[in-house]
């Protein structure tokens, strides 16, 4: 009873959450002279208005899955993997090197296909590993030593684009020379989305589903986060633990960067990350770390990510009142769950 009676007040409060973030918003739009109820619509309208429309919300709730996905990893060990995008960043760029390698050769495109996805694994592990030497080694701030990768990862891609990789005669801001078809994920016809990317982030989150949940690894995981020293003194191998907790948020974020890749934009392009890891971030963080929510909080910040281009076409709006929704969302269901936090403690 007391359980039940605890689950509705959470609920209540998120509810309280939800209506204070949108009534922020409103306030906002009503500041600019615009329809609250006209920009919501558009929004709506904008994720949900066509099938085009909706496999777009559905190649965004993709990378958006599984950079959470990653995320939820580093957040269970006390970790705040903030270089995520530049691990992003680096699994595109390790997936676009070996597939320039297999261009001119006989191999199966399949298979050159698979080599590379699994290169871009690679490259997003060894990246968050870097950070993860900073930070167990080195005594550096994950949050410093992240942020410092995701600019060296950044410079690093627009150095290649412009330079080692541009296209024949011309450096352009559209990226690299365009793949051939044979090597994209095979796509939806007439649409950007593709089955595999579909099946890869519904595996990324059953996997991390029960790597947290259901084993031994996943609980001494938590320990670690709760309490390192705790943890140490239980005869938990910490530094290990933080160490493979950012290889693993790598893996998905390297496999991010190259679903990217083959899947949607078919080279590298400059902006390759999207901002997904940092929208990831705030997902995690509104999901309560609890990966059984991930899905359709994804699913939710994707259709706005897409529905808030309607803004700008239609009255003028700009794009980013989207993200002003998202992040407000979570600032203020992460306010109320500490104010009912003390709420319940006084009961």
């Amino acid at each position: 009873m007391n359980q039940t009676r605890t689950r509705s007040i959470s609920l209540l409060f998120q509810l309280g959450g939800l209506a204070l973030a949108v009534l922020f918003v409103t306030i906002i739009l009503l500041l600019v002279d615009a329809q609250p109820m006209e920009a919501f619509r558009l929004i709506w309208e904008g994720a949900t208005g066509n099938p085009t429309r909706i496999a777009s919300v559905f190649v965004v709730w993709v990378p958006l899955l599984l950079v959470t996905c990653g995320l939820l990893a580093t957040f269970t060990a006390g970790l705040w993997n903030i270089g995520i995008e530049g691990q992003i960043t680096v699994g595109a760029i390790f997936t676009t090197g070996v597939m320039r390698l297999f261009l001119d050769t006989s191999i199966s495109p399949v298979l050159v296909i698979i080599i590379s996805m699994l290169a871009g694994m690679l490259g997003g592990a060894l990246w968050a590993a870097l950070a993860g030497i900073l930070k167990t080694f080195g005594g550096v701030n994950e949050i410093f030593g992240g942020l410092g990768l995701n600019f060296i990862a950044t410079a690093l891609n627009i150095g290649l684009i412009f330079g080692a990789w541009s296209r024949p005669g011309i450096a352009s801001m559209s990226g690299t020379e365009p793949f051939p078809e044979h090597f994209w994920l095979p796509t939806f016809q007439n649409f950007r989305l593709s089955l595999w990317s579909i099946g890869f982030a519904v595996l990324g989150l059953i996997i991390i589903y029960f790597l947290l949940q259901g084993t031994h690894f996943g609980l001494r995981l938590k320990a670690v986060g709760k309490g390192m020293k705790s943890a140490f003194r239980m005869g938990i191998p910490t530094w290990q633990h933080m160490m493979l907790s950012f290889v693993i948020c790598g893996l998905f974020a390297g496999l991010t960067g190259a679903i990217q890749v083959t899947g949607v934009y078919h080279r590298l392009i400059p902006s390759i990350s999207s901002g997904y890891g940092f929208m990831g971030l705030m997902i995690a963080m509104l999901i309560n770390y609890q990966a059984i929510w991930l899905a359709p909080i994804a699913l939710f910040f994707a259709a706005l990510n897409i529905g808030g281009i309607q803004l700008p076409i239609v009255i003028k709006l700009d794009s980013a009142l989207t993200g002003v929704l998202q992040g407000s969302l979570v600032l203020f269901i992460l306010i109320m769950q500490g104010i009912k936090q003390r709420f319940v403690g006084k009961k």
